[in-house]
C-alpha cells in the first residue's frame, strides 16, 4: 500500500454530481426551508396590522407592515456580510453566533410594551 492511497481525500476533490435525481434530499430541504419562511411572510402580512392595531393602537396599515419591512432590511443587510464572515470563521461558528444573538432578540419582542420596542427587535 503506498502512502498516496492512505491519505485521505479532500472533500474538493469528489467529483461533483449536477441534477435533481442526485441531489433531491438538498434540493427538498430547500423547499421545505422556502415554504416556512413563505408561510412566516403570508403570517405577518396578515396578523401584524391587526396585532399593531389591537396591542399598539396603531391604525395606519403602512405603520403596521413597518414591522415587515425592518426585518426585510435587517435580512438583507445580514447576508451582505454573512457570505465573509462564513468564509473566514466558517459556517457552523456563525450560525451558532447568530442562533445565540436571536434568542434575547425573540424574548424582547414578546415582551415589547410599544411598537418601537418590536420594530426594533424585529
Amino acid at each position: 500500500m503506498t502512502r498516496a492511497s492512505r491519505v485521505p481525500r479532500r472533500q474538493s476533490d469528489r467529483r461533483v454530481v449536477l441534477g435533481l435525481r442526485a441531489n433531491w434530499q438538498q434540493f427538498a430541504l430547500l423547499a421545505l426551508v422556502n415554504a416556512f419562511v413563505g408561510g412566516m411572510v403570508g403570517l405577518e402580512r396578515s396578523i401584524m396590522p391587526a396585532l399593531a392595531q389591537d396591542e399598539f393602537g396603531i391604525a395606519s396599515k403602512t405603520a403596521a407592515v413597518s414591522f415587515i419591512a425592518s426585518f426585510g432590511l435587517a435580512k438583507a443587510l445580514a447576508n451582505l456580510f454573512a457570505g465573509r464572515l462564513s468564509e473566514r470563521y466558517g459556517r457552523k461558528r456563525l450560525l451558532v453566533a447568530g442562533w445565540l444573538f436571536g434568542l434575547p432578540v425573540r424574548m424582547t419582542a414578546q415582551q415589547a410594551q410599544k411598537a418601537e420596542t418590536e420594530a426594533v427587535a424585529d
